[in-house]
Formats: structure tokens, sequence, C-alpha cells
């Protein structure tokens, strides 16, 4: 694997019709801001060719929002990606990088978050990168990574959406 996104799933519905957390689903806005992520990405040259998703509604929804912009990337979807620390995250990654060049994760806060800072700090960031990066990693976010030789993460960008959601 030569280059890493973590995307956090667009904004999602407070609760479900059933209650569980598990089946929100994206709204409106979460689907729109989802696929504008994707196209975002893109345009930016971020194209995957392996997304790994949680299985919950709502990161299934914005895999399915985005899909569009890369559709040679294969997907494959992980029950433990629900809600999962960024330790689970990075096993995931880890087992995966040998058959991706480009691998996307798309999952939850906070692992997701905890993650992207983690992989600055190892890559060295700067002071501000990491202050900004701490400061928010909404719905919709996207952080993006390169490896160096060694596998050390080095920051390729990050992208938030503006409050509010993209346009």
């Amino acid at each position: 694997m030569q280059r890493l996104i973590l995307l956090r799933h667009g904004k999602a519905e407070r609760d479900s019709p059933s209650g569980d957390d598990f089946a929100r689903r994206l709204t409106p806005r979460g689907a729109k801001d989802a696929r504008q992520a994707g196209e975002r990405l893109a345009e930016m040259g971020f194209r995957p060719d392996l997304a790994l998703v949680s299985t919950a509604a709502r990161t299934r929804e914005t895999w399915e929002a985005l899909k569009g912009v890369c559709p040679a990337c294969e997907v494959r979807f992980h029950d433990d990606l629900y809600h999962a620390e960024a330790e689970t995250v990075l096993a995931r990654v880890r087992e995966a990088a040998g058959s991706s060049d480009a691998l996307m994760v798309i999952g939850h806060n906070p692992g997701l978050h905890e993650l992207v800072l983690r992989l600055l700090v190892e890559g060295g960031a700067s002071p501000d990168l990491l202050q900004s990066a701490r400061a928010r990693f909404p719905t919709s976010a996207a952080a993006v990574f390169l490896f160096d030789g060694q596998g050390r993460p080095v920051y390729d960008g990050l992208m938030t959406p503006p409050r509010g959601g993209y346009d």
C-alpha cells in the first residue's frame, strides 16, 4: 500500500427508527456530502483501489454515495470496523495493505480520528496541522497519507467539509 485514505461516514440521523445506533442512516445532507467528498478526493487524484467499510448502515450508505467516482475499487465490509478503536482500524489496514496501492477506510469516530492523529504524529506533522486535525474531524472528512520506504506515514492531505456541509 502506498496511500491510505481515512474517511468518516456522512452525516447520519440522530436516531434510527429501531433505536439501534448500528441502523442509523445518512441524512440527505450526509448522502450529498459523502458523494461530494468522493468527488473532491477523485479531483485531487486520490482514487482507492480497495475500500474497507464498516457494516453499519451509515458507512455502507457513504460507500454507495461515493463509489461512482472509483468504479474499479473493490469493497470489503468488516463488522469489526463498527466503532473500532484506532488499533483495530490499523490492524485491518495492515492486513489489506499488500493487496492494494490505494486503500480507503470508511469508518467512525472516535477511532478514525484517533488514527488520523496517531499517523500525523508518527509522520512528524507540523504543530499547526496537528492543532487543526485535533480540533475537528467531522462527518465526511478525509485524511490522506503516503507511506515511505520504511512504512512511515507522510501526510498527503486533510479534507474537512465546511460547517453545514459541502456547497
